[in-house]
């Protein structure tokens, strides 16, 4: 069972018809208690980082997605969610994030190492690159998904990096270290290579809760 956070900054519409569309169980709550007895948290969010922290703060549910994540039970971030999985952000002076992941998040620079202008946000489609395997990206090929953002995640460590693409320089979009794992692009919104990544997700969720055969990832394959 997927529990999705809900802090009133999230397309928690769209996300929980594209997981009833992949035959997942999910439910959508903001209860702290409710959410830590799930199988699997996926954190949606549009916004700013800032708002979002605080909501998140405000409602307890910082520390119970920390513990929950200690229990090495699967997190999945989206959009602004996954800039929240990393240490900080540099959005509106600046603020902490859930310190899941090591790095940082800055506003995108409006120009490439050529010096040659682009538009800020990112907005669009564009294609992944997979950069490390990962169960997340298990037997799904590289294609198109769409972004809308102004800030992306600077400093990760390589390891964490599963798939980027290009926007001025290397952006992260699919990240992932353990149990946790992000997407910058919107899954929902992304097609059918969307789908096939927000399903190998309720692929971990349903081997976690023992919904499913055991499934071994083997990591000479994406």
């Amino acid at each position: 069972m997927i529990g999705i956070v809900d802090y009133g900054m999230g397309n928690l519409f769209s996300v929980t018809k594209a997981l009833e569309r992949l035959g997942a169980a999910c439910f959508v709550s903001e209860d702290s208690e409710e959410l830590s007895r799930a199988d699997s948290l996926l954190i949606p969010g549009v916004g700013s980082f800032r708002d979002a922290m605080e909501r998140l703060d405000e409602s307890g549910l910082v520390s119970m997605i920390r513990d929950f994540a200690g229990t090495g039970k699967p997190v999945l971030g989206i959009c602004l969610g996954m800039q929240l999985l990393f240490e900080e952000s540099m959005e509106n002076g600046g603020g902490k994030g859930l310190g899941l992941l090591k790095g940082s998040v800055e506003r995108f620079p409006g120009v490439d190492t050529a010096g040659l202008p682009y538009k800020v946000p990112h907005m669009g489609w564009n294609e992944l690159r997979f950069v490390n395997p990962s169960p997340i990206l298990r037997d799904a090929g590289e294609g198109h998904v769409y972004f809308v953002h102004s800030y992306y995640v600077k400093n990760a460590d390589r390891g964490t990096l599963l798939a980027v693409c290009d926007y001025g320089e290397e952006v992260p979009a699919v990240v992932g270290k353990g149990n946790i794992f992000g997407m910058q692009f919107h899954p929902e919104k992304s097609g059918n290579l969307g789908m096939e990544l927000l399903g190998n997700f309720t692929r971990i969720d349903a081997c976690v809760s023992g919904r499913a055969d055991v499934l071994k990832w083997d990591s000479s394959r994406n």
